[in-house]
C-alpha cells in the first residue's frame, strides 16, 4: 500500500478477539455513522477495520458504500485443505476482505509465528490479491540490549524475503513495539517512534531501492491514544496508525481519525 500523493494517512482499526455480534454491528455502524453526523471527511484519510474472522462478513456489509476497507487479523497460507480451523486467503476475499495483518506481535510472541512461516504468509497473501499490513518490532528487552536496529532489520528482510517488486505497492509496514503495546508503564515517545520508522525505511530501500522506501506507508501500532496521537501522526515518516484498544470504543477511533486526516490537511497546505 503506497502512499498517494497528498501523504495521506492510515489509519486501522485491529479489534483483536473482541466484540460479540451485537458488539461488532454497533462498533461499526457508530464509525460509519459517526463519519457522516460529524462530516469528517473519510477521503482525507484511509480507514481499515479488521474484526475478528467470525464478523467479518457482518461487519463487511456495513462498511458496503463507504470509503473504509475491510481487513483481516491473519490468514493460513494455502487456498484449500486440511486445515482444520484456519482460514485461507480465498475466504477472506470472498468475504470482501482487501487488507489481511500479518506478523503481529502477539501472534510472533503468543502463539511462536516465525519469521519464514510470516514470509510464506506474505507472499500467499499477496498473491492472492490481498494488500498486506507486516508487523515487526522490538521486544523491551531487545530495546534494553541495543538490539532495536539488528531486530528490525531481520523481521523485515526476513518476512519480505522473494516478495516481487512490482507487489510491494500493496505492502505497509506497521511498528509495533511490542513492549508498548497495552502498556500502563512504558510509551514510545514520538522521538523513539520516528527513529524505528527511519531505520524501517532505511532498510527497505536497502532491500528494493530508494523510490520503493519513499512510496512505502509505515504505520506506527504502539497503544495510539487520541491524546498522543497528533503528537506521533505529525512526526516524518509516520505514515499512519495501527489501533488496538482506541478502535473499540467509536469517540477515540474517530478521534485518531481527525487528527490524521487533519495532518493530511497539513501537508497539502505546506505543499
Amino acid at each position: 500500500m503506497i502512499k498517494d500523493d497528498i501523504e495521506k494517512k492510515t489509519i486501522v482499526g485491529n479489534w483483536k478477539m473482541h466484540t460479540t455480534s451485537s458488539g461488532a454491528r454497533d462498533l461499526a455502524q457508530g464509525i460509519v455513522d459517526g463519519l457522516v453526523d460529524e462530516s469528517i471527511d473519510e477521503e482525507g484519510a484511509s480507514i481499515i477495520l479488521c474484526p475478528p474472522f467470525p464478523y467479518l462478513a457482518l461487519v463487511g456489509e456495513i462498511l458496503k458504500d463507504t470509503h473504509i476497507a475491510l481487513g483481516a487479523q491473519n490468514l493460513y497460507p494455502e487456498k484449500e485443505g486440511a486445515f482444520t480451523g484456519e482460514v485461507s486467503p480465498t475466504m477472506l476475499l470472498d468475504l470482501g476482505c482487501k487488507y489481511v495483518i500479518l506478523g503481529h506481535s502477539e501472534r510472533r510472541h503468543k502463539l511462536g509465528e516465525p519469521d519464514a512461516f510470516i514470509n510464506e504468509k506474505v507472499k500467499v497473501a499477496l498473491a492472492a490479491g490481498l494488500d498486506v499490513i507486516l508487523c515487526v518490532g522490538e521486544t523491551l528487552e531487545q530495546r534494553k540490549a541495543n538490539q532495536v536496529e539488528a531486530l528490525l532489520d531481520r523481521q523485515l528482510g526476513l518476512g519480505l524475503a522473494n516478495v516481487p517488486s512490482d507487489a510491494l505497492r500493496r505492502v505497509s509496514i506497521a511498528y509495533e513495539p511490542v513492549w508498548a503495546i497495552g502498556s500502563a508503564t512504558h510509551h514510545a515517545t514520538p522521538q523513539q517512534a520516528e527513529d524505528a520508522h527511519s531505520v524501517l525505511r532505511t532498510r527497505f530501500g536497502q532491500i528494493f531501492g530508494e523510490d520503493a522506501a519513499n512510496e512505502v506507508s509505515i504505520q506506527y501500532g504502539g497503544s495510539v491514544v487520541p491524546d498522543d496521537a497528533a503528537a506521533l501522526l505529525s512526526r516524518p515518516g509516520i505514515d499512519g496508525a495501527l489501533l488496538g484498544g482506541a478502535s473499540l470504543v467509536v469517540n477515540e477511533f474517530l478521534a485518531v481519525v481527525r487528527v490524521a486526516i487533519a495532518e493530511t490537511r497539513s501537508v497539502m497546505q505546506s505543499a
